[in-house]
Parts: C-alpha cells; sequence; structure tokens
C-alpha cells in the first residue's frame, strides 16, 4: 500500500485520482497487518473510517485523510481505556474538544492507540495490551507513553495521530521512530475529554511525517474552548500559510548543558552538523547555559509533581463513580480492591508516591518545594527566551532501546539530563518539536526545537527550515 503525506493524499482524492471507497478498504486491511507486527492498536475502528466517504471537501486539506487518536482521548460510543485495566470497558458518552475540532474536517478514524497504562511511562510496556513495537525494529520500544501513534505513523499507515505529552510522551516517541512530534504552548489546545496524568503539565499535541503536516493538524486542533479553563483565548494563527524556511531573523540557543551529555560519538557528530546546518541558513546561532545542578532537579521535581497531580485526578477511579467494580462486603471493601486488581504495579508506585507528597505533613518539604524549584527552572529558561527565539537540544542520547533492556531507572548526568530535559518544555508551557535528524545503526536519530510561549509559528519555520536541508520528511518503514 502506498503511503501518503495530507497534502498529498489530498491532491489525489481531490484530483479523484485513487477512489476514496477503495483506498480505505486496503487502508483497513494495512491496519490488521501493522497491528500483527507492532501490537499498537486497542481498538481499529473499522466503521468509523469507513463512514462519510462519500462526503469529500475538496476545500478542506484534512477532508477525507485518516487517523489514529492516543486512546485517552475521549471518543462518544467508541472504547477509551488508556490501557489500563480499570477502564478497559469505559466507553465514554461525549468526544474529546480536540477529537470534535478535528471531525469538523472530515477526518476519518482508523482506530485508538496503545499507550502506558494512563500515560505514565516512557516506555509503552505498561499498556494493558502489552509493549508496542518499533517500525524501524521490531526488538526496540516505540518508546511512551505516546509509543501506539507514534509506531501507526512512522509505518506509513496514516498521516497523523495525536498523542498526549506531560514530560516527553510526543517527542521521545517521536524521536525513536523517526517522525515529527510536535506539542504546541499549554492552553494551545484544549484538554477537555482528555484522560489527564498531570493537569499542570498535560499537553495536547500530534504525530506527523513532516512540519507542514504538523502545522495544518495543529490549526484543526487548537482553540478556545469554556470547558477547560485554562484553554487560551489567542487567536489561533494560519500556520500553513505563515510556515517560511527564511530563518536568518532567527536567534537560536544551543543549550550546551545539555548537548554535552552525549556519550555516543555519532549523536554527537550528528547534533554539530544540525548546528551547522542552522549557521548556514542564517540564524544567529550562540551557545547558552543553564545550571546543572538545576538541570539535575528536572527529574525529581518532575516526579512528585506529576505524581501527586495523578493521584488527585485519578483518585475518582475507585469502582463507585469510574472504572472495573470488584465486589467487596463494604464500600471502602469495593474501592480496595478495584483499584488493587485495576491498576498495574508501576501505577500503584506513583499513586503511593503521589499520596506521600500529598499528606499534610510533608507537602511543605515534597509537593510545595517540588513547585518552587520548577518555578526557578522556568525563571531560568525564561533569561535564555529574552534574548533568544529558539533553545535547541538533541532529543536524547541513545537510539530506541531493545524491548527487554528499556528503564528508567538511572542517576548519572547522562539520565537526569540528556534524557528528561525535554520536561522543560513541560514545567514552562511551551511549545516544543522533535523531528528527525539522521540515523545511527540503522536507528531514527533526532533533534528537538523549542521556542517561546504561544510563538509555535517560529518553532515550525525553524523546524521547516531544518527539515528541507536534512530531506529526512515523509519517513516510514513498513517492513520489519
Amino acid at each position: 500500500m502506498v503511503t501518503y503525506s495530507i497534502e498529498e493524499l489530498h491532491e489525489l482524492l481531490k484530483n479523484k485520482k485513487i477512489d476514496i471507497h477503495e483506498y480505505y478498504e486496503e487502508l483497513m486491511k494495512e491496519a490488521e497487518v501493522q497491528q500483527e507486527r507492532l501490537n499498537a492498536f486497542v481498538t481499529i475502528t473499522k466503521d468509523e473510517a469507513m463512514k462519510n466517504l462519500d462526503e469529500f471537501d475538496e476545500n478542506d486539506l484534512l477532508s477525507g485523510i485518516p487517523y489514529v487518536l492516543k486512546d485517552n482521548y475521549n471518543t462518544k460510543g467508541i472504547k477509551t481505556t488508556a490501557s489500563s485495566r480499570m477502564l478497559e470497558d469505559y466507553v465514554p458518552v461525549y468526544n474529546a474538544f480536540a477529537v470534535d475540532q478535528l471531525s469538523k474536517h472530515g477526518v476519518h478514524l482508523v482506530g485508538k492507540a496503545s499507550m502506558d497504562e494512563l500515560a505514565m511511562g516512557g516506555t509503552n510496556k505498561s499498556a494493558l495490551t502489552g509493549p508496542v513495537y518499533n517500525p524501524w525494529d521490531v526488538r526496540r520500544i516505540a518508546g511512551g507513553s505516546s509509543g501506539g501513534s507514534a509506531a501507526l505513523v512512522a509505518s506509513g499507515l496514516v498521516p497523523f495521530a495525536t498523542g498526549s505529552d506531560t514530560g516527553d510522551s510526543i517527542r521521545k516517541p517521536a524521536g525513536y521512530c523517526g517522525i515529527v512530534g510536535f506539542k504546541p504552548s499549554w492552553g494551545r489546545i484544549s484538554r477537555y475529554g482528555v484522560i489527564p496524568y498531570a493537569s499542570s503539565l498535560d499537553h495536547m499535541g500530534m504525530f506527523t511525517r513532516n512540519v507542514r503536516d504538523a502545522a495544518i493538524v495543529l490549526e484543526a486542533m487548537a482553540g478556545r474552548d469554556d470547558r477547560d479553563m485554562t484553554s487560551s483565548f489567542k487567536e489561533v494563527p494560519h500556520y500553513i500559510e505563515h510556515l517560511t524556511s527564511d530563518i536568518k531573523n532567527v536567534k537560536i540557543g544551543v543549550l550546551r548543558s545539555v548537548s554535552d551529555e552525549i556519550r555516543n560519538e555519532e549523536i554527537k557528530e550528528n547534533f554539530e552538523m544540525v548546528v551547522n546546518i542552522f549557521k548556514k541558513l542564517g540564524a544567529t546561532v550562540e551557545d547558552v547555559t543553564m545550571d546543572k545542578t538545576l538541570l539535575r532537579t528536572i527529574l525529581p521535581s518532575y516526579t512528585i509533581i506529576a505524581n501527586s497531580e495523578a493521584t488527585s485526578n485519578h483518585s475518582c477511579l475507585d469502582g463507585i463513580r469510574y472504572g472495573n467494580r470488584q465486589e467487596g462486603e463494604t464500600p471502602d471493601d469495593v474501592m480496595i480492591n478495584s483499584r488493587t486488581n485495576g491498576f498495574g504495579a508501576h501505577i500503584k508506585r506513583r499513586f503511593i508516591l503521589g499520596n506521600l507528597a500529598l499528606a499534610t505533613e510533608n507537602q511543605e518539604k515534597m509537593f510545595r518545594k517540588a513547585q518552587k524549584v520548577r518555578r526557578i527552572i522556568v525563571e531560568e529558561l525564561n533569561k535564555i527566551y529574552d534574548d533568544y527565539d529558539i533553545i535547541l537540544t538533541p532529543n536524547c542520547g541513545s537510539v530506541a532501546p531493545l524491548v527487554d533492556e528499556a528503564n528508567d531507572d538511572r542517576l548519572s548526568d547522562e539520565y537526569l539530563i540528556l534524557e528528561n530535559h525535554l520536561a522543560l518544555g513541560n514545567f514552562a508551557g511551551t511549545p516544543s518539536l522533535t523531528l528527525p535528524s539522521g540515523f545511527v545503526d540503522g536507528m531514527p536519530i533526532a533533534v528537538n526545537v523549542m521556542g517561546r510561549l504561544f510563538e509555535e509559528q517560529t518553532v515550525l519555520n525553524t523546524a521547516y527550515a531544518l527539515e528541507e536541508e536534512l530531506g529526512l520528511k515523509n519517513q516510514f518503514k513498513r517492513e520489519g
């Protein structure tokens, strides 16, 4: 089956070069093939995908386009599990805001993608349906928590998929899978109807195989939503119309406190190549630093804040109000039995930590202290933005790990700083885009471009200029 970008497929449908009914019949067969290979779906929604195929709008770039939703986006009448046993039978009665936004454009839902349970994780190994595999090498992880979405876009099945990003859950898997992953500013896309992880850190976003498609999808998903009090009132720009590779007026700060921690020589050389490309393109490119002691606090501060907020957000999953109910003699027994049976060990540990940090006697020395450290980190980051439009970093320090080797239990600066720095964009709520920059041992590697609050256009333009030079757009890997 031939793979297309959004704009390519739109042109083919518009000019009747392909029959939309035949295309979707073939697409749904390919979805089953990719599920066998990647284990990336929770639910394949053939009936939804085949609906209203004759209502193609040639004036809307997204009309007729197939896509995938991460399985924490509520879909009316379609199972939404967040890859958790607690929600394995949950069928929402309403759509997430972003789902309705996309539906206005006539997109077609192919399925709901696997994720780390309740979006808590970075490997996609904690999903109720099992690990998701990387299209470039099925012995390796796709990354998490949005691994299913990343894998399906990287397989060439669909031009785009949605994700959510609390620490790096769009951008890390995008890097591992050789595609574009973009989380815009906090508040740019409403969180209404998306099963949360940590409300002050959660961002909605997308995966695509090129920057232009990311601009198209962002414009469709964004907008003010009165049901989300944190949703921005700022007008949504026409990102695709203003997309340009002319970045001569852009000032880029290369965050050496992160890139200096790269140990893999090929990844280091690739990153320096990217730095030199930006210089060649005429951007102002200079080295910047942040205090490494402060950068080492990103992970512990994130861990406390995220898991404390998750504990609060998911207190309703008790088997009485929401979630699969287990029997018990008393309401307390029902809740204990339901939560014991409904959550994986990984989630239970996070809830224990969150409850510990929120306990009255611990709030000041744990939760409040983490919030203060977060504020200090953001203040230091904003000092860089006083002088620079873009902060450039490597996406991470390695290719996607093997499934049996993937874990997050390290204490070196290479791990604490290099593998966790993307959470800076969640702490500050700033737009952050990962795009492929090359290959090491046949596996994709990537860089990250982060901009000021609500300056998504600058981030997109900077990434677009780099993508044009590297020629790594529209990549996919279908064969194992």
